[in-house]
């Protein structure tokens, strides 16, 4: 954290791009200047791992010699999107079906972004969960880690149980709270 508190700067923005390989990206600000130097541990300390490039985020921020880093992430917002289902298996169901189903805890057994699909597993139950890379950008994130901790909706689609919406498990339990 910065020595000198009077650095810090309240941002809104947009993630630029973020490569979770690379373990960096960036963001721009609402209100120009520079661009924000946005690292993987401060995003591993807002609960993700990644982060979907066109995302509202709203982040602290420290001027450094080599530059405006993120030190802090306030929030992040899905990018836009047009209503148009993501999926085949959604072209069909009512969006309230999704928007109501529960938020229920999983872990990411495995996601392959090449492929663009994954599965997870709700906590108590021992069926996999199919994660599909569009659902994953809709929610805001670009890739997952296996083991990480997930809150999603699950519905019952044509080829099975799949995620119809993601987010980070700190998200999940915050929207919970509110």
């Amino acid at each position: 954290m910065a020595d000198d508190l009077n650095s810090m700067y309240h941002v809104r923005g947009q993630v630029k791009w973020f490569d979770p390989v690379k373990g960096f990206g960036f963001v721009v600000s609402d209100e120009g200047g520079p661009d924000i130097l946005l690292h993987v541990n401060v995003l591993r300390n807002f609960g993700q791992s990644s982060v979907a490039d066109g995302a509202g985020i709203e982040v602290v921020t420290h001027r450094t010699d080599r530059g405006v880093q993120a030190v802090e992430i306030v929030s992040i917002t899905p990018p836009a999107r047009e209503e148009i289902p993501v999926l085949t298996d959604f072209a069909t169901l009512d969006s309230d079906v999704i928007h109501n189903a529960p938020l229920e805890p999983a872990r990411v057994k495995w996601f392959d972004k090449s492929k663009g699909f994954g599965f997870a597993n709700v906590f108590g139950r021992s069926e996999d969960v199919f994660l599909h890379i569009e659902v994953l950008r809709q929610s805001g994130l670009a890739d997952l880690q296996p083991g990480e901790a997930l809150a999603m909706r699950v519905i019952d689609g044509k080829r099975g149980r799949m995620a119809a919406e993601v987010m980070a498990w700190e998200m999940a339990v915050s929207a919970t709270d509110s």
